[in-house]
């Protein structure tokens, strides 16, 4: 998985803040429908980010759905997250 370093901004109130998932909604497979704080929203696929050992377990789709918001991005319970940042990046609308 290739991460960005670059850092994506939202204007929020005069200031910027970070990015941050505000909603997301279990699609089919792994897509998730997403919604961030800048407004903007769209469909990503993870099937081709599931490399590694924290997020082999995410490859079974019972668990890949048992996601939850946390620390303004998807989270499971084994520690696996995405950045939110990464998240946005692949983002389909």
């Amino acid at each position: 998985m290739k991460l960005s370093t670059r850092l994506i901004f939202a204007f929020e109130g005069g200031g910027f803040s970070f990015i941050h998932v505000t909603s997301a909604k279990y699609v089919e497979d792994y897509r998730v429908q997403l919604s961030f704080n800048d407004g903007s929203n769209g469909e990503v696929d993870l099937s081709n980010e599931l490399d590694g050992e924290v997020f082999e377990p995410l490859k079974d789709k019972a668990f890949f759905q048992s996601f939850v918001l946390e620390g303004h991005t998807l989270s499971w319970n084994n520690g696996a997250d995405f950045a939110p940042e990464f998240l946005k990046k692949l983002t389909v609308n």
